[in-house]
């Protein structure tokens, strides 16, 4: 399902929590290949605020990468 473009490519903030980002990164180890880091940045900060990593890069990373957040900094916006 596609979700609309709310964002807009408009990085600007007035406050914490006010927009978040997320990316995957690609790491390649000798002992387990390929490992994928799931980070997710806070936009005025320029922190990250919540990071899991995996030997499978799924949906379900990203989520449980979310939720931290979501948890630990309880967004009023959501």
């Amino acid at each position: 399902e596609e979700r609309e473009n709310i964002i807009d490519r408009d990085f600007s903030t007035k406050s914490i929590n006010q927009k978040w980002a997320t990316d995957i990164t690609y790491i390649h180890t000798l002992r387990d290949g390929w490992l994928y880091l799931s980070s997710i940045l806070d936009l005025h900060t320029k922190k990250i605020i919540s990071w899991d990593l995996s030997l499978n890069m799924t949906n379900e990373l990203v989520l449980k990468t979310l939720n931290r957040a979501i948890i630990k900094y309880k967004p009023s916006n959501l």
